[in-house]
């Protein structure tokens, strides 16, 4: 398994990097090799490109929760391939409930008209349930609960295939959610927004620090980091992500 950082920045291009996207290349033994996203934020074909990937090759697209810089890079991948015809293989979008009615609204208002787009390939919009597991393209999903609030479902997610676990925290206040998630992964990807400060409903690497060991995960990488944190990075003993970091498991 092999996971690509395309983007590991927060929502305001702090040290220039780009919104959050996580490639994942595995393989899968009931369809042959498998590649996904884990969040697909505004900027993420722009960072598809620079690293030489083909968007029309990414299978499924897994959501955290439905703010631009983890989902608004769809409206552009969804549209470039529609009015391109470049692709024809299916592909799943499982995130929180109404991740669809979302995408096609950020569609219709970065590109009026284009909200009712009738997609030359086939479209699974798959709604994950906290608690409840769901197999989408061979790989087993697990949501947790996130409290980041603004009226919506947000989720910490834990993806599972082959023998392998990823857990990624998304935008969360601290909680229980982020020690489920990630319990004995084999990776955790995790929020590390301010270093020592807790600023609105995210989490700072103190509280990913003080509770490593009650997580239990066998590697942590930090993201989603704002200059505060990004100044700070070389004094913590975890890998801070880059934006082109590639890590096998």
């Amino acid at each position: 398994m092999r996971i690509t950082f395309l983007g590991c920045g927060d929502a305001f291009g702090s040290g220039g990097r780009f919104n959050t996207c996580f490639m994942v290349d595995t393989p899968n033994a009931d369809a042959g090799d498998l590649r996904f996203l884990i969040d697909c934020g505004a900027t993420s074909l722009v960072a598809m490109r620079r690293q030489g990937v083909n968007p029309d090759s990414i299978d499924a697209v897994f959501l955290t929760h439905l703010h631009g810089d983890h989902f608004g890079g769809l409206a552009f991948l969804l549209l470039q391939a529609a009015i391109e015809k470049t692709r024809e293989k299916p592909l799943a979008i499982a995130g929180p409930p109404g991740a669809e009615q979302s995408i096609r609204a950020a569609m219709e208002a970065l590109f009026p008209g284009s909200g009712t787009t009738q997609f030359p390939f086939p479209i699974d919009f798959i709604s994950l349930e906290a608690g409840l597991a769901a197999q989408v393209r061979g790989v087993t999903v697990d949501a947790f609960r996130a409290d980041h609030g603004a009226g919506m479902q947000c989720f910490s997610l834990r993806l599972s295939i082959g023998g392998k676990s990823i857990a990624y925290t998304g935008d969360t206040a601290w909680g229980d959610n982020v020690i489920a998630a990630g319990q004995g992964a084999d990776l955790l990807i995790a929020e590390a927004y301010f270093f020592d400060r807790v600023v609105g409903k995210h989490t700072s690497y103190f509280q990913i620090d003080d509770n490593a060991e009650a997580i239990g995960a066998k590697r942590i990488i930090l993201t989603h980091m704002s200059d505060d944190m990004l100044a700070r990075r070389e004094e913590v003993p975890y890998t801070c992500a880059e934006d082109g970091l590639v890590v096998d498991l």
